[in-house]
């Protein structure tokens, strides 16, 4: 068991070594997938537009109205610098106010140049400018080009494939669809001249400080409006300067820094007069209605006083006595406090039922307008109105559902029935105060009519007068001071940076990055290739691979052999494959020795498959032992595929079949050979039953009549894992020596030797490595020390010697 999970053990390991070989022997294919990258990412740099980050820099303050002030009751203050800073931060966002900058922008107008890669955006470096007719329709998304002819006259050019496209009135935003010249289309027009085509409405102007030479091409394009809306809601970034601070950053990147520097200011001072605006809603409408009251007023003052005037000419009466004056005076203080409280009550009851019918109390009168200066009034109906206007800004970007909405109305709520339990005491109190000062006026009303007739009918007129005028004063001075304030109002926006172009702003196409990715996957994508045919591989490459899957020896190591012809140590004694050869025979000598063999012995040559050099091998094993003057002979015990009479010029026509089969005696198939003390026994004619004669007892025979006449028997037995002639025939071996071909041999075929010799089917069994070439993608492992292991200088170089190695050794020479 133990021994079964140690051959797992080797199975599963991986030569990391090998794989770093393999890798660097790969590098010309890193070289050349590096040079793509970098030639792609060269490429993508000088063809991507310049992208830039301009920035602005604008205050947030809170400056307060004083129309809500002690004395007076109109302002604009949504809670706080905190909660004004959030509320601007969401309205640079919103699509309202988008919509506002770029139709005073007109950047759905690009003014576009040909570019060495593409049709650049000039903006406001175009010698011309087009004021398009908002009413009519622009076609949308195509290029409509413009060429100079002379600095009067200008042509329009197109070419579109289709006749119906799409194009937009700017006016309303909406869409239609329009009738084009398909096919090449061209017109001349004077600077100036008004221009009405299916796809183009308006007039071309010069810019006087830009001429173009004659020729010059140029183009419009118009964008969907809604598209560039969504477009810079999305690029413009709005920021805090600092955690908690008043101040905001307002970025925008682009790839024109002139519009960007437009689109920044233009944004600030949109913001600036939208918010200043609102701020003066409650001035405006506060002078709305003191205009109205004043209009009543002065029409029922003008009234009274030509009733006045018509009473003392009726009348002659021209002066009243000290008595009755100051009768008069008494009544008109008291006359001026009853207008007051009762102008209070009503401005107190129609605010109360406002609040109580109303939903939306951004229009509640200013509280001074009735010359209300309770604290608690004032700061109620601020807080109402804050909260309102607060809400009213939140439906451009938050569904009614949210959250904050509730938040929101519970607070307006809240605070709605707070001011209301406090117009309910007031006016309990303000009711007392009426009732007191009735009673004064009855009191003196009763002194007065003791006075004669006519004095107290003056006296009546001359109240009315006097209240007429003193209300006509109120107001006007209401309305004045309502005036000033409007006048003296200033947004809350202010620039402390305007955006401007002062060079520099670059941020990207991020050139390095680009090359760092283009190395990055000109190295990733060979490397997952390798690593790909790295696990698909189930070649065995070297030595190190046949340790990891199996626990049998490995013998030695033969080089590739690249000579025509099997008889590689006859024909090549000096070379390295020879000296291989050398080393696997001491090493089957010393395997000898070591089982105290005496005698014949015998080694027999199998594999997994056809092609792993076992005849190759079982010819020069033999040859390399009848080189030591032992008698040697080769048997080909391969009936099925005979092979090894060829490179000894014999025949096949009598072998060891004729033997087995009783027809031929040993001295009838022995053959000799141009090689001294070797024999050849060849297999002979194909048989019917290859497998039934090898197991025979004709077998046996065969094998010991061997042994009384050779020293050494080389058995060139058939592949072990395609028949079973092999297994039948490692009885009669004395090493066992299985083929394995670098690059060749399949791991999972060594699979089946590995379960024969565990369970001891097979004994004294070692590997071969044949063919065997050493790469700089694979370890050194046993590379020398079994294939070539006696260095450089000692053998024939088997191949021819290429023109870079003569030139090294040339110079070699020349140096020494």
């Amino acid at each position: 068991m133990n021994e079964e999970i140690d051959f797992n053990e080797l199975q599963s390991s991986f030569d990391i070594k090998a794989f770093i070989f393999k890798v660097i022997s790969y590098w010309k294919v890193f070289v050349l997938t590096i040079a793509i990258g970098l030639s792609i990412a060269y490429y993508k740099n000088v063809r991507k537009e310049n992208i830039y980050k301009l920035n602005s820099l604008i205050s947030v303050e809170n400056e307060q109205n004083p129309f809500f002030t002690s004395n007076t009751s109109i302002s604009f203050n949504w809670g706080g610098v905190t909660n004004k800073v959030q509320t601007v931060m969401t309205t640079l966002k919103t699509r309202s106010h988008n919509e506002k900058v770029l139709d005073s922008l007109q950047y759905y107008i690009q003014y576009l140049e040909q570019g060495k890669y593409r049709k650049n955006d000039i903006y406001k470096n175009a010698p011309f400018i087009i004021d398009i007719d908002k009413s009519q329709g622009q076609l949308l998304g195509q290029p409509i080009g413009i060429r100079f002819l002379n600095d009067n006259e200008f042509e329009i050019f197109t070419a579109y494939e289709s006749n119906i496209s799409q194009a937009q009135i700017y006016s309303t935003k909406e869409k239609i669809a329009i009738n084009i010249p398909s096919g090449e289309f061209t017109k001349k027009f004077r600077f100036g001249e008004r221009i009405n085509l299916p796809f183009l409405n308006g007039t071309i102007n010069r810019r006087e400080l830009l001429k173009p030479v004659k020729g010059a091409e140029f183009y419009i394009q118009f964008l969907n409006f809604d598209g560039v809306v969504n477009q810079y809601k999305n690029l413009i970034a709005v920021e805090p300067y600092s955690k908690g601070s008043s101040v905001l950053t307002l970025s925008l990147t682009g790839s024109n820094k002139s519009k960007i520097v437009d689109f920044l200011n233009a944004t600030t001072e949109i913001l600036s007069k939208t918010e200043l605006e609102r701020k003066n809603l409650y001035a405006t409408k506060t002078i709305k209605f003191i205009d109205s009251s004043l209009a009543a007023v002065s029409g029922k003052l003008k009234d009274v006083e030509d009733e006045m005037n018509t009473f003392r000419k009726e009348n002659k009466l021209f002066n009243i006595d000290a008595e009755g004056s100051k009768i008069s005076d008494e009544l008109k203080e008291y006359d001026f406090k009853k207008r007051e409280i009762n102008t209070t009550i009503e401005y107190l009851n129609s605010l109360e039922k406002y609040l109580l019918t109303k939903t939306d109390y951004t229009n509640i009168a200013a509280p001074t307008t009735a010359g209300i200066n309770e604290t608690n009034i004032v700061a109620s109906v601020r807080k109402i109105i804050d909260l309102s206007t607060e809400r009213q800004k939140l439906q451009y970007t938050t569904k009614e559902s949210s959250d904050l909405f509730k938040d929101i109305d519970r607070r307006i709520n809240a605070e709605k029935n707070v001011l209301l339990e406090t117009i309910n005491s007031t006016v309990r109190t303000l009711r007392i105060q009426l009732n007191t000062v009735n009673n004064t006026i009855a009191n003196l009303e009763y002194k007065l009519s003791e006075l004669p007739q006519d004095q107290q009918k003056f006296l009546k007129i001359q109240r009315k007068f006097n209240l007429s005028d003193q209300a006509y004063n109120i107001f006007q001075a209401k309305r004045g001071e309502a005036a000033v304030v409007k006048a003296a109002n200033v947004s809350d926006i202010n620039v402390i940076d305007e955006a401007k172009d002062i060079g520099g702003g670059l941020i990207g196409p991020d050139t390095k990055m680009n090359y760092i990715i283009a190395i990055f996957v000109g190295i990733l994508i060979p490397l997952a290739f390798i690593v790909l045919i790295t696990f698909l591989d189930n070649n065995i490459h070297t030595v190190a691979d046949i340790e990891k899957l199996s626990k049998i020896p490995v013998l030695g190591i033969i080089g590739k052999y690249k000579n025509t012809g099997n008889l590689a140590v006859i024909n090549n004694p000096k070379s390295a494959i020879s000296e291989a050869f050398r080393v696997v025979r001491s090493s089957l000598q010393f395997m000898y020795k070591s089982q105290n063999i005496e005698g014949t012995k015998t080694v027999l040559v199998t594999s997994s498959i056809s092609g792993e050099g076992k005849t190759f091998c079982s010819i020069n094993i033999a040859s390399v032992f009848a080189l030591t003057d032992k008698k040697t002979v080769l048997v080909g015990l391969d009936l099925r595929k005979p092979k090894i009479f060829d490179d000894f010029f014999v025949n096949n026509e009598i072998g060891v079949v004729n033997y087995l089969i009783g027809d031929k005696t040993l001295n009838e198939i022995t053959q000799t050979t141009q090689v001294k003390n070797l024999d050849v026994i060849t297999s002979g004619p194909i048989p019917p039953n290859p497998s039934e004669l090898l197991m025979s007892d004709r077998m046996d025979v065969f094998i010991n009549e061997l042994k009384k006449t050779y020293d050494i028997i080389v058995l060139d037995s058939p592949p072990l894992g395609l028949v079973t002639d092999a297994v039948e025939l490692v009885e009669y071996a004395d090493a066992t020596v299985y083929m394995v071909r670098q690059n060749y041999t399949k791991k999972e075929m060594l699979s089946l030797i590995n379960d024969k010799y565990k369970r001891g089917e097979v004994k004294n069994i070692s590997f071969l490595f044949n063919y065997y070439s050493h790469k700089k993608n694979q370890s050194y492992g046993y590379g020398y020390g079994y294939g070539y292991g006696y260095g450089y200088g000692y053998h024939e170089d088997d191949s021819k010697q290429s023109l870079l190695n003569k030139m090294k050794s040339f110079f070699k020479l020349n140096k020494k």
